[in-house]
């Protein structure tokens, strides 16, 4: 038995696109010879539609999208993540009117179905808001098999009253009445995500002695990142394959009848091409099947490093460049508009821009006052013709003298203080957001989570912006990124790697004038702080109250 998996990245509330999408993986995996494939939760509406769940049109659109699917299906049977109505006995105005469920569609009819029973209330989840508990599962047969359906959270039992793959297991030998387990989840990133996750599955197949097939959406979606990272596991919890992280991918996976391993196939997807690429064929730990010799240790390789135990940092810089382009694309933004300052924070954003959109669809603007130093201008300009971005210098002296004789009749015999260095920033504010007003482009605001919590920001002024990129990377973190981004030659300029962070809005300037050392306030904070784009577990009671007063703008 063939089942292909396919992490697809949704619009959320765009069903004709959706439903496209899934039309197109479904075509590939019925060419791939698949007699199964199994898609993300809530497929047709995307992962987190939220609010819209409240709106009648919002389901009736879903609904129509679904009955169209449905009867498209024709031997292949696909699964699918739906929101499902609660209707009549079922119902009665008692609950929430929702299921989160997951349908078995085959030959035009819903074959099978479940419903989600844990439901995340913690962090970025707020599923009880929409959805009613599901009642425990039920095993059903497909081609010949016994599958458990799962829907995401509920492999994740942690703290809740009720283990749904225990309920679903319950009076079954595992090795004979049970085949297979399947999830399918849209669980979002965070830095650190993938062992976590991979632990948790490892764990769950060997206490139960079943292969897995977990199945994640991919994509940005607001201010979270899906990593996608589909994969299967056998029984012994080993790795047997896995689509690749933070794009859309297929992978095939080949059920053997004897023994149930699993083996399979990564099929890229190429617009409008069907397998134009070669295949790569992850193997179980210890056989290489039938690849040619000289491939099993490329193959083994991609396992064992690139996804178990991958660099952090890279990871972390995919997930921005796939978080920036969703939130852009999505929007109707095809471009972004970034004040360019010869710091870092502004830099490491300008790289990810210029991968996420392209360069030429990146504006760097260098806005210097009469304490830029003039390093700080020629990094900017060398970084941006190191990315191939266009690069404008728009000096911000004659606004700061016109606000200065404009005040000084109220502030006469005061001394200056930070008001004036905030006005900068503001100024800075003020002519980006012109900018992107003017020509449709986005502003990205280039802070990072370190100066954020302690307040080291200026209010209308660089917190100006539609996109923080960097609101939740802490600043060494931004360091270890520039770095990265420099492994393979220098995109940014060794100096602003290396040089003293300054917000340079008064003489001789310093960050550590106002704050610790980054290394200090960095080790000092996380306990505080959620990670990359999402945490699984809720802000301690301990959170103290962070310095939300105005100090400057920062090096960004």
């Amino acid at each position: 038995m063939k089942i292909a998996l396919a992490q697809i990245n949704p619009i959320v509330g765009d069903f004709a696109y959706n439903r496209g999408r899934v039309a197109e993986r479904i075509k590939e995996a019925e060419q791939a010879g698949c007699n199964l494939i199994i898609f993300p939760e809530l497929t047709l509406c995307g992962y987190p539609p939220q609010d819209l769940l409240e709106r009648p049109a919002f389901l009736r659109a879903h609904d129509e999208a679904l009955e169209e699917l449905i009867g498209s299906v024709g031997e292949i049977g696909v699964i699918v993540g739906v929101p499902e109505q609660r209707q009549g006995g079922n119902y009665q105005g008692k609950g929430k009117p929702l299921y989160n469920s997951a349908l078995l569609l085959h030959q035009g009819r819903v074959l099978h179905r479940v419903r989600k029973q844990l439901l995340p209330t913690y962090d970025v989840f707020d599923e009880s808001r929409y959805f009613e508990p599901g009642p425990p599962s039920l095993p059903f047969s497909f081609h010949g098999l016994r599958l458990g359906l799962t829907i995401c959270e509920d492999i994740w039992p942690g703290q809740y009253p009720v283990d749904p793959v225990a309920s679903l297991l319950q009076g079954h030998d595992n090795h004979n009445g049970l085949d297979l387990l399947i999830n399918i989840s849209a669980s979002p990133y965070h830095h650190g995500k993938l062992a976590e996750r991979n632990q948790l599955l490892t764990a769950l197949c060997r206490e139960n002695n079943l292969p897995l097939l977990y199945v994640n959406q991919v994509g940005g979606q607001d201010s979270l990142i899906f990593d996608g990272h589909s994969m299967a596991l056998n029984s012994q919890g080993e790795l047997c394959a896995v689509a690749s992280g933070f794009k859309e991918e297929m992978v095939v996976i080949e059920l053997d009848d004897l023994d149930r391993d699993l083996t399979g196939d990564i099929l890229p997807l190429m617009p409008g091409v069907v397998g134009a690429n070669p295949c790569v064929r992850p193997c179980i730990p210890g056989r290489h099947r039938d690849l040619p010799l000289q491939h099993a240790p490329k193959t083994e390789k991609i396992l064992s490093q690139d996804f178990i135990h991958q660099d952090s940092i890279a990871q972390v810089d995919k997930a921005l460049v796939l978080g920036l382009r969703d939130y852009l694309h999505k929007t109707g933004f095809q471009q972004a508009v970034i004040g360019l300052s010869g710091g870092i924070d502004s830099a490491v954003t300008a790289v990810l821009a210029a991968s996420a959109l392209g360069p030429k669809n990146v504006l760097c603007v260098a806005l210097p006052s009469p304490y830029t130093a003039q390093m700080s201008i020629d990094d900017a300009a060398e970084l941006s013709s190191n990315l191939g971005c266009d690069f404008e210098l728009l000096p911000i002296a004659p606004a700061m003298e016109a606000y200065s004789t404009m005040l000084a009749p109220l502030f006469v015999g005061r001394e200056e203080d930070v008001t004036e260095q905030n006005l900068q920033a503001r100024i800075r504010g003020n002519l980006l957001m012109a900018l992107s007003n003017k020509f449709g482009s986005m502003l990205l605001t280039t802070g990072n989570k370190s100066e954020m919590a302690v307040g080291y920001c200026t209010l209308y002024g660089d917190m100006s912006g539609g996109l923080a990129v960097l609101a939740d990377v802490p600043k060494v973190m931004v360091y270890e990124l520039a770095r990265w981004m420099n492994r393979a030659g220098e995109v940014i300029p060794e100096r602003i790697i290396t040089r003293p962070p300054s917000a340079e809005l008064k003489p001789n300037q310093a960050d550590q004038d106002d704050l610790p050392p980054y290394e200090v306030l960095d080790r000092f904070c996380p306990p505080t702080w959620k990670n990359i784009w999402g945490l699984r577990k809720s802000w301690p009671v301990v959170l103290p109250r962070p310095r939300w007063r105005t100090l400057s703008v920062a090096s960004a």
